[in-house]
């Protein structure tokens, strides 16, 4: 039983990134099907794909993506934020650049999960579930 699925899904690309694959599975949940589309949107994994299995939970297929010359995997760092155990929040005026812009924040807030820089724009704050880059 994993009690932060959204820290487990994190791991699984972070470790299939550092090993070399090309392909990870994941559990599916709404949350997670929200950060692998913005995962995608913002060009850090090649493709995705929702599979439905058995037990209607479904599973996530995520293809990784390296770069062409030097192989190097495209996301150099995923790191949750907020936990169950400590939630971290921001305001829309508070979130955080990540690497000067370079990066993304995920966040969690009233009107779904988005980008730190759509939630700026949009004026809404939220839960910070991740920092990308």
């Amino acid at each position: 039983m994993f009690t932060d699925p959204i820290a487990d899904f994190l791991t699984r690309v972070r470790n299939a990134n550092s090993a070399g694959h090309r392909v990870v599975e994941i559990p599916a949940s709404k949350i997670k099907k929200e950060i692998t589309k913005i995962l995608f949107d913002q060009g850090y994994i090649l493709s995705y794909k929702f599979e439905e299995t058995e037990n209607h939970q479904g599973k996530i297929k995520i293809a990784l993506k390296y770069d062409k010359l030097t192989k190097d995997p495209v996301i150099k760092n995923i790191q949750r934020i907020s936990t169950p155990g400590l939630r971290k929040y921001s305001a829309a005026d508070t979130l955080p650049r990540i690497l000067n812009g370079l990066g993304i924040s995920i966040v969690s807030t009233s009107h779904g999960v988005m980008t730190g820089k759509q939630a700026a724009k949009q004026n809404v704050g939220g839960e910070l579930i991740c920092y990308v880059y």
